[in-house]
């Protein structure tokens, strides 16, 4: 049973996903919530995997999520099940564009599409950013604001952040080695 709910939750993720990886994040919110397959504090550790790891970072999020949730079996049914909508709407989509190439309708429904894509990846990077630098559980176990927010995490990013503008001429995979480092080091 547990095989069609993971092929159900990630066709679905698959299918209105719409912008690349990052997109999947407010989708493997919801089913860390409704399922016990994966908690939403380890979606920042997929993050890092994913992001870490060769390839698609949605395709490797749903299978380090699908391997959490029912081993192996489970990383391959999830990683097919979110791929196979894009694999039949590509195929639909190619045996119709030569057709439609220059429609105007066609044409304005890709145009309309970009602002859907820009808000799903506008609220992943929320989700991400609300997951690394806030701490609501523990808010809620306490009720004090110094538990809600991670004064650690705070400090690595501004100074990430900083490190940016003022080294723009620093290969980007400087900054990836030294936030694993960091990461690692400090338990982030």
């Amino acid at each position: 049973m547990i095989f069609v709910q993971l092929f159900y939750e990630f066709f679905k993720t698959g299918l209105l996903a719409v912008g690349g990886g990052l997109a999947t994040l407010p989708f493997l919110k919801e089913i860390a919530l409704r399922r016990a397959w994966f908690s939403v504090s380890q979606l920042t550790d997929m993050i890092a995997v994913s992001e870490s790891t060769p390839g698609p970072i949605g395709i490797n999020m749903s299978t380090y999520a699908g391997f959490h949730a029912a081993g192996i079996p489970g990383a391959v049914v999830s990683t097919l099940s979110l791929v196979l909508p894009s694999y039949f709407i590509i195929l639909i989509v190619s045996r119709f564009l030569e057709k439609f190439r220059d429609s105007a309708l066609v044409g304005s429904i890709f145009y309309g599409i970009r602002p859907a894509t820009a808000g799903l990846i506008a609220g992943a990077m929320y989700e991400v950013f609300v997951l690394s630098l806030f701490d609501p559980q523990a808010f809620a176990a306490t009720g004090s604001v110094l538990d809600l927010i991670r004064m650690v995490p705070i400090i690595v990013y501004l100074a990430a952040l900083a490190a940016v503008f003022k080294l723009p001429r620093v290969h980007p995979i400087v900054f990836i080695i030294c936030g694993a480092v960091l990461g690692i080091a400090l338990g982030l």
